[in-house]
């Protein structure tokens, strides 16, 4: 059964589609949080949670002795790119008036302190960190913008304007941060930080694990405390600003695997 048949037979359920609809209002839930919203058993609604696992919608982490549950988007942004619409706008010219575009829109936004995404990418770890921290890959999928990269503890991030983005008046350098943790090729951990919306540094963290099959399965876990608008862009919900995470590593995984990025 491929990717898109796990999803779609996932999607097919209402019960399963209301606890999406759940963690989609407010993510990082325990089983027995979303249980209180359902006339159902612990069992049925540990077994619909285990096909949305499956399926990779939903994606769990320990914080203590708490399983918490999040809503991962990256299925149904690949669904949307492969039978929706493959042809939408170029992100390139995302930043142009994003500033004024957020400003108008977060007011009444939530701020969703942690944003767990994860894909499966027919690739070796090797190529995925490469694909991550490397300028002239970055420079094809996503924002395809370059990144400069220390990788050791304590070392520079950047995240480098594209010729299109400066063409919209964005300035040389639009993110920065800290590498905190490197060890290639398998976990990322760095500080993270827009400069254009003048908010803290986020907590950003890349896990990339090999199943010996020949498939990676990439996590990116984004802790966006206090940064509302962070937030709202990293979940692709500012109106011209691109997919975010979404759909940068939909982008991503179909660079990897077909050698062609969705957006050219």
């Amino acid at each position: 059964m491929t990717d898109d048949d796990l999803a779609f037979k996932a999607l097919a359920d209402p019960t399963r589609r209301f606890l999406l609809d759940l963690l989609f209002t407010r993510d990082g839930r325990t089983q027995g949080e979303l249980e209180a919203e359902l006339e159902m058993t612990r069992f049925g609604v540990a077994k619909h949670l285990r096909v949305l696992e499956d399926a990779g919608l939903v994606v769990t982490r320990r914080s203590g002795r708490e399983k918490l549950h999040f809503l991962n988007p990256v299925p149904i942004r690949l669904i949307h790119d492969r039978w929706i619409d493959k042809y939408t706008e170029q992100p390139a010219a995302a930043l142009a008036g994003l500033k004024r575009e957020l400003e108008q829109s977060m007011t009444t936004t939530e701020d969703k302190t942690v944003q767990v995404y994860r894909v499966y990418i027919r690739a070796t770890p090797e190529a995925i960190w490469d694909a991550i921290t490397k300028p002239e890959w970055t420079e094809k999928f996503g924002y395809q913008a370059p990144v400069e990269y220390d990788l050791r503890p304590g070392g520079t991030f950047r995240g480098l304007a594209s010729e299109a983005m400066k063409e919209h008046g964005a300035p040389d350098v639009v993110l920065d941060g800290e590498v905190i943790e490197a060890d290639p090729p398998r976990r990322l951990v760095q500080t993270w930080r827009a400069l254009f919306l003048g908010e803290p540094f986020t907590r950003l963290t890349y896990e990339i694990d090999d199943d010996g099959t020949g498939v990676s399965k990439l996590t990116v876990t984004h802790d966006v405390t206090g940064a509302p608008q962070t937030a709202a862009q990293g979940a692709g919900e500012v109106p011209e600003a691109g997919g975010g995470w979404s759909q940068t590593l939909s982008d991503l995984k179909t660079l990897l695997e077909t050698g062609e990025a969705l957006y050219r």
